[in-house]
């Protein structure tokens, strides 16, 4: 739990959210003592970081030119599906059945944090966190739900390009041609239903200021340039802003 900056807060809130951190410690004590495998309702038990800044990942090419790592200097990383194998984020979405089965065979959920919903296939592997209620959705818009979740001020989203490469016809992701991803060449995949998950998140969060980062020719829709509590910023002046 990083240290808590009393100069953004009020005597009176510093002193309150104190209070809460070391009851959510004790409760986190209380936790580790039970069996490893996590379920339970974020509603039910939100957690507060009091940081600043937090990173959602999705996996489109135009995050390519940022380093993860720079970013887990700065706040805590949410990343999805295959981002674990080259860099462990502080939570790892994944909602596909295949990739929980290959996060499962890596043994990765075991030394790290690992959220999916529900599914038989797999409820009884041990050391995953279950949202409960399931959300529903793809991996990226409910990585951005459990950040929003966790009460960071702003909420820097990058890789969510919705559009597939040259005019939205070819596959986009860092992750093309390797295991459960399609092939590079393949057809680019329906993007309405994560456009419509990422809107929901930041309309149902308004206390929240989010930014997404994208490439100079990265597509800009129009659901979400009319959102107020979001910001369209590209890579250079994100890595400007972060000195990274």
């Amino acid at each position: 739990m990083a240290k808590l900056d009393k100069t953004l807060y009020s005597k009176e809130e510093a002193a309150r959210l104190m209070a809460e951190r070391r009851s959510e410690k004790k409760q986190l004590q209380k936790e580790a003592a039970k069996p490893q495998t996590v379920s339970y309702s974020i509603n039910q038990k939100r957690k507060d970081h009091y940081q600043l800044n937090a990173f959602v990942l999705g996996n489109g090419l135009s995050r390519e030119p940022i380093d993860p790592n720079d970013m887990s200097k700065i706040g805590p990383v949410y990343g999805c599906n295959a981002l674990y194998r080259t860099f462990s984020p502080d939570y790892l979405v994944a909602v596909d059945v295949k990739m929980i089965l290959e996060i499962n065979k890596a043994g990765y959920q075991h030394n790290n944090e690992v959220w999916t919903n529900p599914n038989k296939a797999y409820g009884a592997m041990q050391n995953l966190n279950f949202f409960k209620p399931s959300k529903g959705w793809s991996s990226g818009p409910t990585a951005l739900w459990l950040a929003a979740q966790h009460g960071h001020r702003n909420i820097f989203i990058l890789g969510f390009d919705y559009k597939g490469l040259e005019n939205g016809t070819k596959f986009n992701n860092i992750y093309a041609d390797t295991k459960n991803y399609k092939q590079s060449r393949d057809g680019a995949t329906f993007f309405g239903n994560w456009l419509r998950q990422t809107k929901s998140v930041i309309e149902n969060h308004k206390d929240i200021n989010f930014y997404r980062v994208i490439a100079p020719d990265n597509y800009r829709p129009d659901e979400l340039n009319k959102l107020n509590n979001l910001t369209t910023i590209d890579i250079k002046n994100f890595q400007n802003m972060f000195g990274i």
